[in-house]
């Protein structure tokens, strides 16, 4: 049981670490790298705080990626029909 947990977060932390960059599609986070210089950067917005999320609900940020992407590509469908005619 306990190697079955360790396990589960273990990817979890895997995949969040994998997936930070394109957390976008996860419907979490901004769109746009946040400028540092305009003023304190957010503590939750950061590689830690998105693995640790990731930990514990990776199987919904699964879901909810595919889910996304199925989007896109039915969006991006009418927009390729159009540029070929």
């Amino acid at each position: 049981m306990t190697s079955t947990i360790v396990l589960f977060l273990a990817f979890g932390a895997c995949f969040g670490l994998a997936t930070y960059s394109n957390r976008h599609l996860f419907s979490e986070g901004p769109t746009r790298r946040t400028d540092t210089a305009k003023g304190p950067r957010d503590l939750l917005d950061g590689r830690v705080m998105w693995m640790l999320i990731c930990c514990g609900l990776w199987p919904l940020m699964v879901m909810t990626g595919l889910h996304s992407l199925w989007r896109l590509s039915r969006a991006r469908a009418p927009a390729s029909r159009k540029r070929t005619r």
